[in-house]
């Protein structure tokens, strides 16, 4: 996260003062700023409607580049519809190029450690992802933007592009199919879920 912002800020800073004096562009600071508050929301947002790790850190570093690009020009004291609604139209992008699932098989798979105590909600994310990714993607995006982005009714919807009923109809389905998962729903029984 650090390392995109400074590369952003270290190429549009010498592009717009001929050298790498970044600390005398105010956008710099306000646009760092955002991405140390919001990158682990726009992080879980980009997770929940690509299904995978490595393409929603893509995903997120596409969004801010393009974001960082139009920052002294967006309008309004919050940022952040705007830069959702620049992720959703992104990831509708990769989705209409790829027409599928995105693979991207490596050799060896990175070793990562994972706390023991972390296990189960890892789990958790990971059933709950699953039973996200078996929605439509209209219907998954309003999920994930209306209970894991939390954005209100008139919010999802502009984001979408879509009109509040709309909004209200794809989540009320959503939810309804989430409720009747067989995997969550086996998941969420007692005998079933592991304790850490």
């Amino acid at each position: 996260m650090k390392a995109l912002c400074a590369s952003l800020l270290r190429y549009e800073g010498s592009a717009r003062l001929g050298g790498d004096r970044m600390e005398e562009l105010p956008a710099a600071t306000e646009f760092s700023d955002f991405v140390a508050t919001r990158y682990g929301s726009l992080l879980g947002t980009a997770y929940a409607l690509t299904q995978d790790r490595g393409l929603a850190e893509d995903l997120v570093q596409t969004t801010l580049a393009k974001c960082w690009r139009a920052w002294p020009t967006i309008d309004g004291a919050d940022p952040g519809p705007y830069v959702r609604q620049v992720l959703v139209n992104t990831c509708r992008a990769w989705w209409r190029v790829k027409k599928g699932k995105l693979e991207f098989p490596t050799d060896e798979l990175p070793a990562t450690v994972v706390p023991v105590d972390h296990f189960a909600r890892i789990e958790h994310e990971e059933v709950l992802t699953e039973a996200l990714g078996r929605l439509p993607r209209r219907m998954r995006t309003v999920v994930v933007l209306r209970y894991l982005a939390e954005l209100t009714e008139a919010e999802a919807a502009a984001v979408v592009g879509c009109s509040v009923g709309t909004v209200k109809s794809q989540s009320s389905r959503g939810l309804a199919r989430l409720r009747v998962d067989p995997v969550l729903h086996e998941y969420g029984r007692p005998s079933r879920r592991r304790t850490a």
